[in-house]
């Protein structure tokens, strides 16, 4: 080591046990004992403090994420700030998007009558909001040994602002939703109503019930809201000038199977539905269409002509002998207006002749007419999206003199829309596409079935315009969309038998006849004859120029442009042969007759 080191550590060694022998100094105190015991006492009650702050504040925070920002689903008192939750059943929407129906959130108004103070001044203030609440009833209600009462459902907004103001104990608020139909009575039978409870109670919103309360987006009906302006327009017309009881019409696009407007008249209101009425001719919420059963008359003929001449049993230029009536049993079938000759199927059609139209059945047979009748689906409900469809009426046994009623519409009873799909699959090619209420999806492949053969429709779309450049249906014709179809009349059954003055007047059309689009068709329920009409109330006079004047409507409505029907080769498209291709300004006016 060298001397430096040895120095070094000898000076350290020396120090070191001169501070190991010192004394320590007195402590110095700058405060006493009980200070410095306030000072600690009053840290820990800072702390304290601090920490029941931030208890009360997380309490706080999630008091308001609870009752605010979530929308929990408890009541608030009548002094507590409402909440706006979201509407959980989904809107229904026409096809081009349209609002049919809609739900807004409400409040509804609830109480305890225990925690109700006065009964009386509770009574009395809630009726000076309410002016219909009877204030007994609404007293002796809160006087109940009950924990709850309704005081209102679905309050307006000015209605929950003004009771809450009033700050009655015991008066508290619920959330629930209100359906709301913006178009009205327009599409009523179609899109039905909920109850007071929110729950579908017909048409689409009873059907769909369930899944309205699922869905994210809108359901889209196939109905378009303008045709259903037009359609009802057009029936209240017609029942108006002739004081009919009801009228029922429907548009369907036969390509797709789409019901483009439905209207039943008397319709309702769905924000508040009548109660059913025990007469169902009158009762606004009976839908003709779908519900009602009737014997079609001649609109019939369509299906009793297409079935024989598909059956390869009757040809169109076979003649038939209507000289004289048809009498079996009891049964005597006549003629509205008699031709008393031959005639071939064209005629027959062309005419409407009932006596023409059993010959004709007579060559198939009542088997072969009850298998063509099940395959057009005239035996059971039409499947639908809407619960409110009605059974058909069918004989049983399907004897002979059935067989030979039904070939000019009577004797069976079903409803338009049976007609309808069936006739649309007639005129389209042969191929009958269910109807639907839904919207099809663009570019999808559309469901149906063959019913008769291409070349049988399209001689039945030659018969069909026929009857309106030479027939029954005149008064259809609407220039520039070449319209055919088929008159219909029958007597409504009433208490066992035939009432001759209660009327079921029809016409079915379609256009354009060299390529079908759309059928329309119109039922008056129960007309009476006009001095305009010369006293007739038949579908010739009745719904032949309803048909008219909403095809007139639509077809620029829908960007269809007008043709020329009297183009040659239109009018040689649809002749049955070169002597009935003749203008329709060229056919004889017949003010009384051919028009059954």
């Amino acid at each position: 080591m060298t001397d430096a080191h040895l120095s070094l550590t000898g000076f350290d060694i020396a120090g070191i046990e001169r501070l190991q022998n010192a004394r320590p100094e007195p402590r110095v105190r700058l405060q006493s004992r009980a200070s410095s015991a306030l000072e600690q006492g009053r840290s820990r009650l800072v702390v304290l403090s601090a920490l029941f702050a931030l208890a009360f504040g997380a309490v706080g925070l999630k008091l308001v994420g609870a009752t605010v920002l979530t929308g929990g689903d408890e009541p608030v008192t009548a002094r507590t700030a409402l909440r706006a939750p979201h509407a959980g059943r989904a809107d229904i929407v026409d096809r081009n998007g349209v609002l049919l129906a809609t739900s807004l959130t409400t409040q509804s108004a609830y109480a305890d009558p225990k925690l109700i103070l006065d009964a009386r001044e509770a009574a009395v203030k809630l009726a000076s909001v309410l002016p219909d609440l009877d204030p007994k009833a609404m007293e002796a209600e809160l006087r109940q040994d009950r924990r709850f009462i309704w005081i209102r459902r679905n309050l307006t907004p000015k209605q929950q602002y003004e009771i809450n103001r009033l700050g009655i104990p015991g008066v508290f608020f619920q959330k629930e939703e209100r359906r709301i139909y913006p178009q009205g009575d327009l599409a009523a039978h179609v899109v039905g109503f909920t109850g007071i409870d929110n729950a579908g109670l017909m048409g689409i919103e009873q059907s769909y019930d369930s899944r309205l309360k699922e869905m994210d987006g809108p359901l889209q009906l196939s109905i378009d809201v303008r045709l259903q302006h037009l359609l009802r327009q057009e029936l209240a017309t017609t029942m108006e000038e002739f004081n009919a009881i009801g009228a029922a019409g429907m548009v369907m696009d036969v390509k797709t199977g789409e019901i483009l407007g439905m209207v039943s008249l008397p319709d309702f209101d769905p924000h508040s539905p009548p109660p059913p009425q025990p007469e169902q001719d009158l009762d606004p919420r009976f839908n003709r269409n779908t519900l009602g059963v009737y014997e079609m008359g001649s609109t019939f003929k369509i299906l009793n002509t297409a079935l024989t001449l598909d059956s390869g049993k009757v040809r169109l230029r076979d003649s038939f002998d209507t000289t004289h009536p048809i009498r079996i049993g009891r049964f005597t079938i006549t003629d509205y207006h008699p031709e008393n000759k031959w005639m071939d199927v064209a005629e027959i059609f062309e005419v409407s002749s009932n006596i023409g139209s059993v010959r004709m059945i007579e060559q198939v047979g009542p088997a072969a007419q009850k298998e063509f009748m099940t395959k057009v689906g005239m035996t059971r409900p039409v499947p639908l999206e809407i619960p409110e469809t009605g059974w058909p009426i069918v004989p049983n046994p399907w004897r002979e003199v059935n067989m030979m009623t039904i070939a000019f519409g009577h004797g069976m009873s079903v409803s338009p829309l049976h007609t309808v799909t069936a006739a649309a699959g007639i005129v389209n090619g042969g191929i009958m596409h269910p109807a639907t209420l839904l919207k099809r999806d663009r570019g999808a492949e559309v469901p149906g079935t063959r019913i008769i053969s291409e070349s049988t429709s399209d001689t039945m779309r030659k018969l069909m315009r026929l009857v309106v450049t030479n027939g029954t249906a005149s008064k259809a014709d609407t220039p520039g969309y070449v319209v055919g179809g088929k008159t219909g009349t029958a007597e409504k059954v009433k208490n066992g038998g035939y009432a001759r003055k209660a009327l079921i007047s029809s016409f079915l059309g379609a256009f354009p006849m060299n390529d079908p689009r759309y059928v329309v068709y119109v039922l008056v329920d129960e007309p009476k004859g006009t001095k305009k009409s010369y006293g007739f109330a038949t579908g010739g006079w009745v719904g032949a120029p309803t048909v008219g004047r909403i095809i007139a409507r639509m077809g620029p409505l829908l960007g269809m442009r007008p043709v020329d029907a009297q183009s040659p080769e239109i009018v040689q498209a649809l002749a049955i042969n070169p002597q009935q291709a003749k203008p329709l300004s060229q056919v004889a006016a017949n003010p009384g007759g051919g028009t059954r």
